[in-house]
C-alpha cells in the first residue's frame, strides 16, 4: 500500500496529474467496490440472517460480495449479533488482520447500539463503534438479507468517494445518511491526527 500511496501524492503534486489521478482513483474504486470480500462475524441471532444472505436465493456472489472465513483475504467485516466485552478483544484482533483498506458493517440492533441486552446484562457493548470504525449500520431485530444487500450498495458509494491520495475525497450521493466525522474505533485516523499534529 505504500507504493500506491506515494503514487497518489506525486500524481496530487504533478501539473495535469488531478486527472490521471481522477482516473486511477476511479479504476481502483470501482474494482474495490465490486470485490468486497466480507469476513463475517456472526455472534447471535442475526447471524443466521447473514448465513441466509449468503444462500442461492438472494445470491450475493453475483455483486463480488463473497464471504471469506480468513481475515488476511477479506476487505469488510460483517458484525452481526451482540458483542460481549469478553469478545471485544478478539473482534478487533481479527480487523486488525484484515488488510487496508478495510470497512466495518454493523448488522442488527445488538451490533449498532447494544440492542435489548445491554441494558439487562453488565457484559454486553453498547455497539461495535465502541471498537471498531463502523462505515454503514444495519438496523432491525434481526435485520433481512436485503438491509445487508442494502448496506453492501451503500458501502459501494463511500468505496467510491475514496481517493489514493491522502486527504483527497469525491462527491457521491447516498440515499441514506452515513456516520460524518472520525469515530470513536477509528485507531488509524487517530495515528494520523497524532502524526500531522
Amino acid at each position: 500500500m505504500a507504493f500506491v500511496d506515494d503514487l497518489g501524492k506525486a500524481l496530487d503534486r504533478s501539473p495535469g496529474g488531478g486527472i490521471i489521478l481522477t482516473s486511477v482513483d476511479a479504476i481502483m474504486d470501482w474494482s474495490r467496490g465490486k470485490s468486497l470480500w466480507t469476513m463475517p462475524l456472526g455472534t447471535a441471532c442475526c447471524a443466521m440472517e447473514l448465513i441466509a444472505a449468503s444462500f442461492s436465493r438472494f445470491d450475493f456472489d453475483r455483486h463480488g460480495t463473497i464471504p471469506r472465513a480468513d481475515p488476511r483475504h477479506t476487505d469488510v467485516m460483517v458484525v452481526a449479533g451482540t458483542i460481549t466485552h469478553k469478545m471485544a478483544p478478539a473482534a478487533k484482533r481479527l480487523w486488525e488482520q484484515m488488510p487496508d483498506p478495510k470497512w466495518c458493517i454493523a448488522m442488527g440492533n445488538c451490533a449498532v447500539s447494544g440492542g435489548i441486552f445491554y441494558y439487562d446484562t453488565y457484559s454486553v457493548v453498547r455497539g461495535v463503534d465502541e471498537f471498531l470504525p463502523v462505515d454503514v449500520y444495519i438496523a432491525g431485530c434481526p435485520p433481512r438479507p436485503e438491509s445487508l444487500q442494502d448496506a453492501i450498495f451503500q458501502l459501494r458509494k463511500k468505496v467510491a468517494s475514496d481517493s489514493i491520495s491522502p486527504g483527497r475525497e469525491r462527491e457521491v450521493e447516498y440515499l441514506l445518511p452515513l456516520p460524518s466525522g472520525r469515530r470513536r474505533g477509528d485507531v488509524a485516523a487517530a495515528r494520523l491526527d497524532g502524526e500531522q499534529s
